[in-house]
């Protein structure tokens, strides 16, 4: 997830001069100074607004591990980072190590998305909150956050020299994949997508159906069926994940609320928030408040961490903030409450129709969220900033056209995404998921063994495992 912390402020030139005739062949180096032996790295150029092929340009960078048996080479991998903003040439250097086995007969390529050289590009004034998210619960309130939204990124897109601010929707990223296709030299690819990275995947499908040998999709969310359907599917998830919690908290003396009903405290603590916030200073944030809704958004985590010490963090925390301390939660809730609230972060996922279309959905969506999960029901933070979006929804969700589309492998945990990720290669016939039954988010960027192989077979021999195959937690 973003933070306020990584986001880079630098203003950079971008080059332009490519032909509009199409993508010329890179021109590749050695760049195992990256860390990485055999690396190589080159660049290509693409139009920043793909409606104006001859217009200014924004260059990408490309890195390529190739084959280490050549002799047998199928083609090349090429992987699609989440965030959005990642650099999927960082997560390439990350996961060589894990995926030699993949590298025999591929070439592994990434690449460097238009999101995330807008983060190194962003101005200023595109990261100034246009206000603090909290719970909207009328019609007037949810008006006044549309304009102050609408207020910032009005800013924003003034001080924008990039020309990006309007142009990083999922379909303009699924139309730089595949001018990566073409420097490659490659009739068709094979993907491994992750995360947010799944939007552009599906993206691609749609535009490029044919140009795809084999898709697997690690944790990926699936904006093809909505964000709404997204959240509403995770929240029993959620909700049994803190199950988990509150008897492994019964079990264990070390946790701050141990001989206590857990899920009860927890639900006193949020709803006495809602009716009088505990007020809070950040030493990165300031002063604020917390909420019923800040908590429900952004204190509980789903993977406990290392000998649980994320969720004796969380107990911690809880039993201090019902005593009036709010401080085990004051960084993490005030910061996302602002960053999502600035345009320089939602500029790179309201344009594929993060927001929602008005208050009545809001309304409707958090009725079904609290009804479905008591803990954590409520509004979507992440949706919220995207009211008064100026630009265009390029990339609404809907239906995903499935003709010429070979079938998909999918991996998710069993304690997070698995639902995302199940959710979408259903829509494609023959597709498989693979569940993993434990904590964690991206599977082959994690090390784990038994999703790294099911990847691999499929993606070299386009075997797709049984259905109801998993994997135990590593």
């Amino acid at each position: 997830m973003m933070t306020v912390t990584n986001i880079a402020v630098a203003l950079v030139a971008l080059a332009a001069t490519i032909p509009a005739s199409g993508t010329p062949k890179p021109s590749w180096r050695d760049c195992a100074d990256q860390g990485v032996p055999g690396m190589r790295c080159a660049a290509i150029e693409v139009p920043v607004d793909w409606a104006r092929p001859d217009g200014r340009k924004v260059r990408l960078e490309l890195a390529r591990l190739p084959a280490t048996e050549p002799a047998r080479r199928i083609g090349s991998v090429l992987g699609v980072p989440g965030g959005p903003g990642s650099n999927g040439i960082e997560d390439l250097k990350h996961g060589a190590a894990d995926l030699t086995e993949l590298r025999r007969r591929f070439d592994l390529v990434a690449y460097r998305p238009r999101n995330s050289l807008w983060i190194q590009q962003v101005p200023p004034a595109c990261m100034r909150p246009g206000t603090t998210l909290t719970e909207t619960r009328s019609p007037r309130e949810y008006e006044a956050l549309a304009a102050a939204m609408a207020k910032a990124f009005t800013t924003c897109q003034k001080a924008d020299r990039t020309g990006l601010l309007h142009h990083m929707d999922s379909l303009s990223v699924a139309r730089d994949m595949d001018a990566v296709r073409r420097a490659l030299g490659e009739e068709r690819l094979s993907f491994m997508a992750n995360s947010y990275g799944g939007v552009p995947a599906a993206a691609y499908a749609r535009l490029f159906p044919r140009r795809i040998r084999a898709m697997y999709l690690d944790g990926t969310i699936n904006q093809v069926d909505g964000w709404p359907r997204q959240w509403l599917r995770a929240l029993p998830v959620h909700e049994q994940v803190f199950r988990r919690f509150t008897a492994w908290c019964a079990d264990t003396p070390a946790c701050a609320l141990h001989g206590e009903d857990a899920g009860a405290v927890w639900r006193t603590l949020i709803r006495d928030a809602d009716r009088r916030p505990i007020p809070v200073t950040s030493s990165e944030f300031g002063k604020g408040e917390l909420t019923g809704w800040h908590l429900r958004g952004f204190a509980f985590s789903a993977d406990p961490g290392p000998k649980e010490t994320r969720w004796l963090e969380f107990a911690e925390s809880v039993d201090k903030a019902r005593r009036g301390d709010g401080s085990g939660f004051a960084d993490f809730a005030l910061g996302n409450a602002r960053i999502w609230a600035t345009p320089g972060a939602l500029a790179m996922t309201c344009a594929d129709g993060r927001g929602f279309a008005g208050y009545s959905q809001l309304r409707e969506f958090r009725r079904q969220a609290e009804k479905v999960s008591p803990n954590f029901g409520g509004s979507a933070f992440d949706a919220l900033g995207c009211a008064g979006w100026p630009g265009k929804v390029a990339n609404p969700p809907r239906p995903l056209p499935v003709s010429g589309l070979p079938p998909f492998l999918g991996m998710g945990s069993t304690w997070g995404d698995y639902v995302w990720s199940e959710s979408f290669t259903r829509l494609i016939p023959g597709s498989r998921t693979v569940a993993y039954e434990g904590p964690g988010h991206v599977m082959y960027l994690s090390g784990k063994k038994c999703p790294i192989r099911y990847a691999t077979e499929y993606l070299t021999d386009l075997r797709l495992p049984e259905p109801g195959t998993t994997c135990p937690a590593e």
